[in-house]
């Protein structure tokens, strides 16, 4: 099986600690290999060896304290 990338939009994030803790957070979901955060756009692109649960990527990005959008 091939992996999957999804793509979605973080809100809130202002400094490289910001993408830090996002990155961090969602990197703790099972299955993610790979996690891209750019800070200027907001951009999160996250890459996963099976389905990637939107739930579980919303909690992750709340946890780090930001929303997705």
């Amino acid at each position: 099986m091939s992996d999957a990338t999804s793509s979605y939009i973080v809100t809130g994030m202002t400094c490289g600690h910001c993408v830090a803790s996002v990155t961090e957070e969602v990197q703790e979901i099972p299955g993610v290999t790979d996690v891209s955060v750019d800070l200027a756009s907001g951009r999160l692109s996250v890459t996963s060896s099976g389905a990637l649960d939107d739930d579980a990527v919303r909690a992750a990005v709340e946890e780090a304290g930001y929303q997705l959008a």
